[in-house]
């Protein structure tokens, strides 16, 4: 009660001389600041959507059109002169000097839009053109050098972070032809020759039934929604699942493993929090550079939106994403008690707090020694559980009191931070000692990290970091940009003193930004409920197996001088070390990005090729040359980056068959095809983590500032998980995953395979037999 008279704007009371009115300045000072901030990220909001509407035409160039209007009458330009005419004509133009100036200054702004909207226009055609793509490396052809002038000309000088949104073309559907012929010979190479023929026999009659008319059904979609699969993938992949999110799907995010530098818990999360906070207005101001390839070619910025001040609310049947306007404050978790943590001034809250105020505020919650309420401890259990027990628990224990407030807390901070007791750390000389690492960054205790919020940042005791991200809201390209910038602006502009404290001198004395502790109460049935979630959690943990693989013995520069795709080269590298671990070739899933697109989020890949399982079988058979062997690759890498293509250029094959099913399901139309085909398990399933976006870390010259990439679980019980990323010219790292229950798989053993293959496959650049 203290504590809410103390922010209360005024008081009275009622005695027999009248009325007693006490006004607390502070209070008045912190509401008027607080609405100050929020009309000014409207004001900001509201300028962006107008800079992005009239995007790639500034401002001022309306005063120009203007000018130029009234500089042509003067001088009797047929074209203004007749302008004026037809103001004249139609516009009921009096008298007043001031109501011709503003005649003519609305009709020069008409002009202005016009234009603004057919340079736009011509920018989304350009940008329709994916030819480029598709030429091989190292050539540009003459129409593309046009295009690309012609692009570089129309994005304009200084994009702002969602300047090309409506300038993105919308994903087109691909015939349906198309796709099914690229699902069959995806198919080939698993299936023996009769179950591949009534394979095709089912697509053929699929193809001439009812695909024609679902197809139109698509193909209306996609003419007004602005993207004809984002928001059935997110509804029905993602919301819909009633599985736990922990390993399932949610993914993990690693710190950089080469910087050493000293940094205490409590800095490391003050310079974290404060970076992280940071990035967000330049999300919110527009200030962020969207991301262009080439530096031209621009994606996508859509999923930046809910980066921040989201969460996974469980819902029975589906959940649901809630986006909210603002948070001022971040929840931290430690040793099973839950903190509310103000990241602004309260007397200025446009003010974010520096960082040596943010680790003044979380050395409190480190020395704070008071026991965590019944149940507590193990509250985000409920987050890794079942989401139909969750959604049921939410809906009775948090409706009132006490646990709404502190619950409604937790859903509008901006994220959640995980103060972790453990210290990992990853040695090259010893790579089983980051497994620790990222089993701790995917998963944890079960218990000790909020999985329903857009991420989770966990800073470890001895100063190490990593992130644990929902997947519904955006994908992993987002807080990989986000974690990039941060560790660069971490080491190279805010640092650290020599004593591993943040740098500075801030408020730490003002009492009220100190951060307070959330209030539960909870019945035995919640308690109950709190420990039937921490058993499925701890269940799936327990089958989860997850390791790491630096690998430095070669990287992206050997790759590139034998003329091959990096990716491409590892995807080969996948299918054989995964034909020696399993025994079998079997369906394979890349994850490709549909960014250049408007509101594009991914696309599968299907790697496993024709070409893949030549030269799989090639390196099994002792008596093939290693310049057949190096020929069947170039070959199985081309038609690896050809897939790759097709899959960003909008012509893949698994969302297609995915949104001609939901359609099937809306019009209550059987569809065995669709139904028997996407039910099939990827039984290894792969993701390459990017980096270096928009040139933030230069991975050659510091090497300290490489992250080691990220991960997720297995998608298929009896198969693998395997994320990578290329680090540098000498580095990759391999995140592998799978299950233990049936027995099939081994991390461990997968681990050895690809490492031995990856020598294996360089050694075919040594001399021939």
């Amino acid at each position: 009660m203290a504590e809410a008279h103390a922010v209360a704007a005024f008081s009275f009371t009622v005695t027999h001389e009248g009325v007693d009115l006490r006004i607390n300045n502070e209070a008045f000072r912190a509401i008027w600041w607080d609405g100050f901030r929020r009309w000014r990220k409207r004001y900001t909001s509201a300028r962006n959507a107008l800079e992005s509407v009239i995007y790639p035409v500034p401002f001022y160039t309306c005063i120009l059109v203007f000018a130029a209007m009234i500089l042509g009458l003067a001088i009797e330009l047929r074209p203004c002169v007749t302008a004026s005419t037809l103001i004249h004509t139609y516009l009921p133009v009096t008298h007043s000097r001031i109501y011709v100036i503003l005649s003519y200054f609305f009709v020069s702004t008409i002009v202005w839009l016009c234009v603004a909207f057919l340079l736009r226009l011509s920018l989304r055609m350009l940008l329709i053109y994916k030819g480029w793509m598709y030429e091989e490396f190292g050539t540009v052809s003459l129409k593309s050098k046009i295009w690309l002038i012609l692009v570089r000309i129309l994005g304009g000088r200084k994009p702002m972070l969602m300047s090309y949104q409506l300038a993105l073309p919308r994903l087109p559907v691909p015939p349906v032809s198309h796709t099914l012929d690229a699902f069959l010979a995806s198919i080939k190479p698993l299936y023996s020759k009769e179950r591949y023929d009534k394979i095709a026999a089912e697509a053929a009659r699929f193809a001439e039934t009812i695909a024609p008319r679902l197809q139109r059904y698509l193909i209306l979609k996609s003419w007004w929604a602005a993207n004809y699969v984002t928001d059935w993938w997110e509804e029905y992949i993602y919301l819909s699942g009633r599985s736990p999110i922990m390993i399932n799907s949610n993914y993990l995010g690693l710190d950089a493993p080469f910087n050493y530098s000293k940094r205490r818990q409590a800095a490391r999360a003050g310079n974290a929090i404060h970076l992280y906070m940071k990035f967000r207005r330049l999300i919110e101001s527009g200030c962020l550079k969207p991301l262009r390839l080439k530096g031209i070619v621009p994606l996508c910025s859509a999923q930046y939106e809910r980066l921040f001040n989201t969460t996974r609310i469980p819902r029975l049947e589906k959940d649901e994403i809630v986006h909210y306007e603002d948070s001022q404050h971040v929840i931290v978790y430690h040793r099973g008690r839950y903190f509310k943590l103000r990241v602004y001034e309260r007397r200025n809250v446009s003010e974010l707090l520096e960082p040596c105020d943010i680790e003044a505020q979380v050395e409190r919650i480190l020395a704070d020694q008071s026991e965590p309420a019944p149940g507590e401890e193990h509250l985000a259990a409920l987050t890794a559980g079942d989401r139909d027990v969750w959604a049921a628990a939410r809906a009775r224990y948090f409706r009132r009191g006490v646990n709404k407030v502190s619950l409604d807390a937790i859903d509008r901070a901006a994220f959640f931070v995980s103060l972790d007791d453990a210290e990992p750390d990853m040695d090259l000389e010893n790579y089983e000692s980051g497994d620790a690492w990222v089993a701790s960054a995917l998963h944890g205790r079960g218990y000790d990290r909020w999985f329903d919020k857009s991420f989770t940042l966990i800073v470890y005791r001895n100063g190490r970091s990593s992130v644990n991200a929902e997947h519904s809201w955006a994908d992993a390209p987002i807080v990989a940009h986000m974690c990039e910038w941060s560790v660069k602006m971490d080491l190279t502009e805010l640092g650290y003193t020599a004593d591993g404290r943040c740098r500075g001198d801030g408020i730490t004395d003002h009492i009220d930004i100190a951060p307070t502790r959330l209030q539960w109460e909870f019945n035995v049935d919640a308690i109950e409920t709190i420990n039937k979630s921490l058993s499925t959690a701890e269940e799936l943990i327990s089958d989860t197996h997850i390791v790491i693989l630096p690998f430095n013995q070669y990287g992206k520069g050997f790759m590139k001088k034998c003329g091959i795709s990096p990716d491409g080269y590892i995807q080969q590298c996948l299918q054989l070390a995964v034909f020696r671990d399993l025994g079998e070739f079997c369906l394979t899933y890349e994850s490709s990005m549909t960014r250049l697109w408007r509101e594009g989020r991914t696309e599968t890949v299907r790697s496993l090729s024709s070409e893949s399982v030549e030269f799989v079988r090639a390196m099994n058979d002792k008596g093939v040359t290693k310049q057949r062997r190096r020929e069947l690759l170039n070959i199985a890498c081309d038609k690896h980056q050809q897939l790759y293509r097709d899959a960003m250029s909008g012509k893949g094959v698994d969302r297609h068959l995915f949104c001609l099913y939901i359609v099937s399901r809306y019009l209550n139309v059987e569809a065995p095809f669709l139904k028997d085909n996407l039910s099939e398990p990827w039984r290894l399933s792969t993701s390459q983590t990017p980096i270096n976006q928009c040139s933030v870390v230069n991975a050659t010259k510091q090497p300290e500032l490489v992250s080691a990439g990220g991960g997720f679980g297995p998608v298929s019980d009896n198969g693998y998980g395997v994320s990578y990323i290329v680090s540098g010219e000498d580095m990759l790292f391999f995140h592998i995953s799978c299950k233990r229950k049936l027995g099939l798989t081994d991390a461990d053993r997968l681990r050895c395979n690809i490492q031995n293959v990856m020598g294996e496959v360089k050694e075919l650049w040594s001399k021939d037999d």
